[in-house]
């Protein structure tokens, strides 16, 4: 047994941890869900490079993003942090290099990592990190832009924002702008967000559609507005959790924080309209929960709770939204948490992944988003839950 795994055993000896008995059983140990979680990531993979058995060891977000969430738990024992550096050390050389990255890709996933880099520079002032998200800040700094001033999701698909990219890269930029004094990258922030809010939003539901493609020549968009068709739940979740964390670095006087709160508190109330009554969740595709081949997904209900928990907390939101994500969290536990064959807690119900154009080319279709392949414990949904349990001390 590795040192790591051995912390990991007795972490969940003290914490009185205990496997999950059932679909609808409730937490009765003493660790909290944020601690149990964390715990059975740490025991089914020494290393988050090797979490979930990837094809391919990669500067990744969805990884980087996980291991931002057990890092949280850090002051209850340095294990858990230790765990997330220990992810970023193996990418990070003395010089600074980032391993597997490409910035002539100006890809935004890949800035979604830098976050990570900005904790570890502040808790250690190891220059290494330091010279690696500078990196990615000249990736920003150059990243292709819409005619209207949008980041490209990646140059690989010209013209195009995705909400997805709202979370890969504001909040970074926002961090990065408070820690270092660089305000500029405050305007840069506020204009992705208002601008593809404005791109993507259906005015008559709240909801924003996945994607925006400026030059209206994708098959999979409107040809008169160039968004997408669907309101995909994952999309959704990846922009709400942007505005809470990104307002976390906003200064209280910059002149566009009202607008972003406003934003932010129109589209959680969009949200809280469409969430299943008796599941207390949300479906894939958000809006058309009886839909056949629709299903109840856990990332989107994961990210959601945590912003609506968080945003009540910081003032935001109305404080029924705090009870309302307690509500959606005791879904999730009852709706998506069983027991893995390895006696651990899982979360199911996560779709893999979900995209736009490509090859094989993906249509944007309801077809498409219902049919991607769903994943046990797949960080994008481990990630947020994590974090939602935390926000609600469960």
């Amino acid at each position: 047994m590795g040192l790591l795994s051995a912390i990991c055993t007795a972490l969940l000896i003290l914490s009185g941890c205990h496997a999950i008995s059932g679909k609808s059983a409730k937490n009765q140990a003493s660790g909290s869900w944020a601690e149990q979680m964390a715990l059975a990531v740490m025991q089914r993979s020494d290393s988050l490079i090797r979490y979930n058995n990837p094809k391919s060891i990669k500067w990744q977000y969805d990884i980087a993003f996980l291991g931002q969430a057990i890092d949280r738990l850090g002051y209850l024992n340095p294990a858990y942090s230790a765990y997330m550096q220990s992810y970023m050390d193996y990418f990070i050389s003395e010089d600074g290099k980032i391993k597997t990255y490409k910035l002539e890709d100006y890809n935004l996933d890949n800035i979604n990592p830098g976050k990570n880099l900005i904790t570890l520079y502040k808790r250690t002032a190891s220059e290494k990190y330091h010279i690696a998200l500078l990196q990615l800040i000249q990736q920003l700094t150059n990243q292709p832009r819409t005619l209207s001033g949008g980041f490209w999701h990646k140059k690989a698909y010209p013209w195009q924002m995705w909400l997805d990219g709202i979370y890969m890269s504001s909040p970074f930029m926002a961090q990065y702008a408070r820690e270092f004094n660089d305000n500029k990258w405050f305007d840069t922030v506020f204009h992705q967000i208002t601008l593809i809010y404005s791109k993507t939003l259906d005015p008559s539901t709240g909801l924003l559609y996945h994607a925006w493609d400026e030059s209206k020549s994708q098959m999979w968009c409107n040809p008169e507005t160039g968004t997408s068709r669907i309101f995909w739940s994952r999309g959704i979740g990846w922009f709400t959790m942007a505005l809470v964390d990104v307002l976390d670095y906003v200064p209280e006087n910059y002149q566009g924080r009202d607008s972003l709160i406003r934003i932010f508190r129109s589209v959680c109330t969009a949200l809280l309209k469409v969430r299943d009554p008796e599941k207390m969740v949300w479906f894939q595709v958000v809006d058309q929960p009886g839909k056949t081949g629709n299903y109840a997904e856990a990332s989107g209900s994961c990210m959601f709770t945590y912003a609506f928990a968080k945003g009540a907390k910081k003032g935001y939101l109305p404080q029924k939204f705090y009870r309302e994500a307690l509500k959606s969290f005791r879904g999730i536990v009852r709706e998506f948490i069983i027991t893995g064959i390895d006696g651990l807690p899982s979360l199911t119900h996560i779709c893999g992944s979900c995209g736009l154009g490509g090859n094989p080319y993906r249509d944007g279709s309801y077809t498409y988003y219902v049919s991607e392949q769903q994943v046990d414990n797949d960080p994008k949904g481990v990630a947020p839950f994590i974090l939602a349990a935390i926000e609600l001390n469960q």
